[in-house]
């Protein structure tokens, strides 16, 4: 997390919020105390990794009973829902 204070917060405005809108959360001070914080409207954790996916497909894969019902019946139903 980046400190900046109000004066420079206010010459480089339109640069820090580029970088918050990147993710990056960033703290503005007055008189070295912080006033304000400039976050990301959406968090930055939101997307799942390529990793994350994987494991989580391999989590379910775990969990389903291949003898219950196929991939294709799981789609199948989804569709009547």
């Amino acid at each position: 997390m980046k400190t900046v204070n109000a004066l420079e917060a206010k010459t480089h405005l339109s640069e820090l919020l580029d970088r918050v809108s990147k993710g990056e959360t960033i703290t503005i001070t007055r008189h070295g105390a912080p006033a304000a914080m400039l976050v990301p409207v959406e968090p930055k954790g939101k997307r799942l990794t390529h990793r994350e996916i994987v494991e989580g497909m391999r989590a379910l894969r775990k969990r389903i009973k291949p003898d219950r019902m196929t991939v294709r019946e799981m789609v199948e139903k989804g569709r009547r829902s």
